[in-house]
């Protein structure tokens, strides 16, 4: 991390009372990211990682068509296995006991037809090949269906389920993104009660990306549902800025959504109203 970001995470941050941040451990470089990704566990902070400033900390990547979990070339796919040990690997350095994303295929690569059979079956057999090495490091990772404009393979709660089945390992397991989720399930809960037990992260996110509580996003329905079927995990605020431009360029980010202390301090109030609310 570069010295701004770090100033952003001694400062506002760990003065709100937050217990972790998610790092990028992808392709983009995470030295510049400035508001990132804000996350709150409802648990101590780890150990080591981010310990020094009172942080936990989870990860996350996206893997690119150059290593591609679901390409039809074998080459690729090995790649893709490879990759993924690495970040597994980075996200341990961290002191991070998830690395979510959409880990099951290409960020940003479409075929033009839907998902195919053998697509997924494709991408079953590599995250099963790391599930291995990811329990020995003592992380999870846990796949997120994206919207339609950013993937095509898992878009919703029902595909991921699926897939998570079809690798069959403790160490393979499912997140649900609330802004993505808003423009692909008909329904939250259900989407939440097709994940079931294998649900171990969660994205709190706004309609538009910016602070959470600001915008169209139902979290007193998100909130109640998530506590009435049991889910104790991570809440991870997921906003984005265009204070790293490659990255932001990256993403498709092309304004401001809200300001980093909007993110930080309405973001997690709007955590902490709903979970007294709804955690009590």
């Amino acid at each position: 991390m570069g010295n701004g970001s770090k100033r952003f995470l001694q400062q506002p941050v760990r003065s709100l009372g937050a217990a972790s941040r998610k790092i990028l451990v992808g392709n983009v470089d995470p030295g510049a990211v400035g508001v990132g990704h804000l996350v709150i566990a409802r648990g101590p902070a780890g150990e080591h990682g981010l310990a020094g400033v009172g942080l936990g900390a989870a990860a996350v990547c996206a893997p690119s068509p150059d290593e591609n979990p679901a390409s039809p070339d074998a080459a690729v796919r090995a790649r893709a296995a490879d990759w993924l040990r690495e970040r597994i690997d980075l996200a341990h350095a961290l002191g991070a006991d998830i690395l979510c994303g959409p880990n099951h295929s290409a960020f940003g690569h479409f075929t033009r037809l839907e998902p195919q059979p053998a697509e997924y079956a494709w991408s079953a057999e590599v995250l099963a090949s790391v599930g291995d090495h990811a329990q020995a490091a003592g992380v999870t990772l846990a796949l997120e269906a994206l919207n339609r404009f950013e993937c095509y393979l898992c878009n919703t709660a029902a595909q991921v389920r699926d897939l998570v089945g079809r690798v069959d390992h403790p160490a393979i397991q499912s997140m649900i993104d609330t802004h993505h989720a808003n423009i692909e399930e008909k329904d939250f809960e259900q989407a939440v009660v097709t994940l079931g037990d294998t649900l171990v992260h969660v994205h709190i996110c706004e309609n538009d990306r910016g602070a959470p509580g600001a915008g169209q996003i139902d979290f007193d329905n998100v909130f109640a549902v998530l506590a009435r079927h049991g889910y104790d995990g991570w809440l991870n605020i997921e906003s984005f800025s265009r204070s790293d431009v490659e990255f932001a360029n990256a993403i498709n980010v092309w304004r401001e959504y809200s300001t980093p202390d909007e993110v930080c301090s309405q973001g997690l109030a709007t955590i902490r109203e709903q979970l007294a609310r709804h955690y009590a």
